[in-house]
């Protein structure tokens, strides 16, 4: 079978094809560029937990070495502190790493995979699509066409896959504009970000209401003051001069020392593309959306995009194209954004000094700080991973099912699991191999080797009921889990998210859910063998 053509070669790309061929499939990944990310210390990236993993997983390399993992958060509003949050060694921080960093990783692990070829200066100008796959032509030196079974544009704003599918992407131009520098300095909150709401000091030029600090390795930092709405241009005299300000009002310092290693204007748009698949071909990250609005990271959900996408354009490729598959990415990833960007819109108005909604949101400034502390560390509704319990894959009137901390369709926790061959490893270790992953409640397990058990109790059934299921699976054992009581098994899709948990071994009722996770394929293949007939 033809290889997935993936468009576009940044972060969410080139990890798209990794994930693509940890679970089999083979990619053409379709650069424009020369291959290679120039060093720009003022794009940076603010990983979440679940990204953070999935990148590691995917790249092989323990990011935090080269990023920073926040020890806190500070929050102030004038010269008061509002907040103060620590993160201890072993909780989930958010990662602050440059986008160049993280990119070379993922060109470097591509690279050294057989299943991910990547075609540089390699510039898509047509798609045509057939019953059977889709053809790309792409021009400039490597210019030619490109034959492959899916398509998946991840090819950022301006994507050329989404103008020639003409789709439209609706949305708001300009909703925050933020003044940025990397710096070399000394601060007083080693390790922790930093949000500054009207900080008491007068800025220079265009009036800046909040300012952030965000710490990156070698004692580098990136301020972003939030510019007045507009066009009025950022001088690099005014940027020196806020830069000065700045410290000075942090450090109390008439002349702080720093080393500027690069400046830049971020503007964050809010779009929403209105599909995001036509046939066999999708589009995921800055193609299908644009957030980042009040502190949230838009490479978060790109990357969440290609791992929902990933496992369902696997299953298509080794199992048999199933449309409902298929069309449940739109339909999950979607809605997951646009209430993302709902959430934003709402609350913009309040929080950068409108009056439409404050029978709504807190008028407070706690109110109000408490808002932007959940954007800027991926929490609530600005920024938790989201959950896909009214997707179409959702079983529906099951026998057994009981309620757990996880609740059907959010991202599972992370906890210790015995796998097939005995070893003790995560359960975010086993995600993304395009199996299901069945999981069994059984207290006591982790003291014994597997031998012990494995032949005993509920296991030999449950074994049994795993191998019939209608697609792939691993079957794991955890000592425990939030909220489940013992000999409880939870049914988890590829991609982290749980689908259900039952109050024992119940095969046919596993059966029934493993077969709406993955579309209903097997009913439809069923179907279509008895129309052929």
């Amino acid at each position: 079978m033809d290889p997935v053509i993936v468009v576009g070669a940044g972060p969410v790309g080139l990890a798209l094809a990794l994930a693509l061929a940890r679970q089999e499939v083979p990619s053409v990944v379709l650069d424009d560029g020369p291959g290679k990310d120039e060093p720009r210390p003022a794009r940076t990236v603010v990983l979440r937990e679940d990204t953070a993993a999935l990148l590691e997983r995917l790249t092989g390399v323990a990011l935090g070495e080269y990023g920073v993992r926040w020890s806190g958060w500070r929050s102030l509003r004038r010269r008061q502190v509002l907040s103060e949050i620590t993160f201890a060694r072993d909780e989930p921080a958010p990662l602050h790493i440059a986008q160049h960093v993280l990119t070379g990783f993922l060109r470097a692990a591509a690279a050294d995979e057989p299943l991910v070829k990547v075609s540089v200066d390699s510039r898509l100008d047509s798609i045509e699509q057939e019953p059977s796959g889709v053809n790309a032509h792409t021009r400039g030196p490597n210019g030619t066409w490109w034959r492959g079974s899916y398509l998946v544009g991840c090819d950022g704003t301006r994507s050329t896959v989404r103008k020639l599918l003409d789709i439209r992407f609706p949305g708001r131009t300009a909703v925050e504009r933020h003044a940025v520098a990397t710096l070399r300095t000394e601060l007083p909150w080693e390790g922790q970000a930093l949000l500054h709401r009207m900080p008491p000091w007068r800025s220079s030029g265009p009036s800046a209401g909040e300012v952030t600090a965000r710490p990156l390795p070698d004692g580098a930092w990136r301020l972003d003051w939030l510019l007045p709405p507009g066009k009025d241009l950022v001088t690099p005299d005014i940027l020196v001069a806020r830069i000065r300000e700045t410290l000075t009002g942090w450090t109390n310092s008439s002349a702080p020392a720093y080393d500027l290693l690069d400046t830049g204007v971020h503007t964050v748009h809010h779009r929403l593309a209105r599909r995001w698949r036509a046939g066999r071909v999708f589009l995921a990250g800055d193609a299908a959306h644009l957030l980042g609005a009040l502190g949230t990271q838009g490479l978060d959900e790109g990357l969440r995009d290609g791992d929902n996408l990933a496992w369902k354009l696997a299953s298509a490729w080794h199992h048999g194209h199933h449309e409902a598959l298929l069309d449940s990415y739109q339909a999950e990833r979607r809605a997951v954004v646009a209430a993302r960007l709902r959430a934003a819109d709402q609350a913009l108005p309040v929080l950068r000094g409108g009056s439409g909604l404050r029978h709504i949101v807190p008028g407070t400034a706690r109110g109000h700080d408490a808002l932007l502390t959940d954007g800027h560390l991926g929490r609530g509704p600005f920024g938790a991973p989201g959950s896909y319990a009214g997707s179409p894959l959702a079983p529906q009137d099951l026998e057994g099912e009981i309620p757990v901390a996880t609740p059907p369709g959010a991202p599972v926790t992370d906890v210790r699991v015995t796998a097939e061959d005995g070893s003790f490893v995560q359960l975010r270790e086993r995600l993304g191999r395009g199996a299901l992953l069945v999981v069994l409640i059984a207290p006591g397990t982790g003291v014994w080797e597997r031998k012990h058990w494995v032949s005993a109790g509920v296991m030999p059934r449950l074994a049994a009921a795993v191998t019939a299921l209608p697609h792939p699976a691993e079957l794991l054992v955890a000592e425990g889990y939030p909220g489940a009581p013992a000999h409880s098994v939870l049914l988890v899709r590829p991609d982290g998210h749980l689908v259900t948990a039952f109050g024992g071994v119940r095969p046919a009722d596993l059966y029934a859910a493993a077969e709406a996770t993955v579309g209903g394929a097997v009913k439809e293949e069923a179907e279509a063998a008895t129309g052929a007939r």
